[in-house]
């Protein structure tokens, strides 16, 4: 059988001087992962060959600069860094794309940056993480980033970040000594950014920017589980109407990084259809090699293995 084209396109890289302005998490702190983030070169492209993965689309590991408050710092922080960027990805264009990291203490900036990193450098769209200067990333403040993403027609991945302080003081403290994933990976980041996802429908921005188009990864944070809930509990009488369900399916891809479960695969797919998911591994902080061997396993057809392996990715992309 001819190999499948693999695309992953959740998968992390730290640029030197963005990981100055935020502290580190403890898996970005063991040795092999934190060298996988600073390296965009021959040790990546040897991890995707042995995994087979054949391209990469790269972003800024969380929480890159949603962490940095001043605006003037920011601006000039992320232009230089999706200028480095850039630069890789031209010294290996047949293996990697990128996503631009945005200066959100400035929004309107940041939408001027989104335009000349696409427009300029060549970019696929940008990446941004969790809340975002104490505002969750639905902010109408925010909106003249998603405006300008409709504009040209490129999709914004909404990445997990480290809960609100205090989320984390309510929810998570009494377990962190024995357990600090649960604040992340285990499960800190899927109710962070699920609660973004929702936001984002009831906020209004998919009115206002029709043409506006959101990634969620991690097989979209658990959402479309609990899509039918959700839009049967959002459509009792006592609440203003809103297509939950619907407008989620029409504005939101998702991917599989870090989240290889077949069964939760399977449900995403009868819920969001083949046409919406894409394959992601979520490189370094997950290896690459279970990725494709877990997919191999998948029980679906030929034409569904393709779209979600590869032609998802090319058509939204445009790669």
């Amino acid at each position: 059988m001819t190999k499948p084209y693999i695309i992953a396109l959740e998968e992390h890289y730290w640029d030197a001087e963005v990981a100055t302005h935020f502290k580190a998490p403890p898996d970005a702190s063991i040795p092999a992962i934190h060298e996988r983030l600073m390296d965009l070169g021959a040790l990546r492209l040897k991890d995707m060959d042995e995994a087979g993965v054949d391209f990469q689309v790269l972003s800024h590991g969380a929480p890159a600069t949603q962490r940095v408050d001043d605006a003037a710092t920011g601006v000039g922080l992320a232009r230089r860094a999706n200028d480095r960027l850039a630069e890789a990805v031209k010294a290996h264009p047949d293996r990697f794309a990128a996503f631009a990291i945005l200066p959100t203490a400035d929004p309107a900036a940041a939408a001027d940056e989104l335009e000349r990193a696409v427009t300029k450098l060549g970019f696929k769209g940008a990446m941004m993480h969790g809340i975002a200067h104490g505002k969750f990333l639905d902010d109408v403040s925010f909106w003249p980033i998603y405006e300008r993403a409709q504009k040209l027609d490129v999709p914004i991945y909404l990445h997990p970040a480290v809960p609100h302080p205090a989320v984390v003081e309510a929810y998570y403290k009494d377990y962190l000594k024995d357990f600090p994933g649960l604040l992340t990976a285990a499960w800190g980041f899927t109710v962070e950014t699920a609660t973004l996802g929702i936001r984002m429908v009831l906020s209004g921005v998919f009115d206002k920017y029709p043409g506006l188009k959101i990634v969620l990864g991690h097989l979209g944070e658990s959402l479309p589980f609990s899509l039918w809930r959700i839009d049967m509990a959002l459509a009792r009488s006592f609440n203003k109407r809103t297509p939950f369900r619907d407008t989620f399916r029409e504005h939101f891809w998702i991917t599989t990084s870090g989240n290889f479960s077949t069964p939760a695969l399977i449900c995403c797919v009868l819920e969001m259809g083949a046409d919406r998911i894409m394959f992601s591994i979520d490189y370094p902080f997950v290896p690459n090699l279970p990725g494709p061997k877990w997919f191999e396993t998948v029980p679906l057809g030929p034409e569904d293995r393709v779209k979600i392996l590869s032609g998802n990715a090319k058509r939204l992309l445009k790669l």
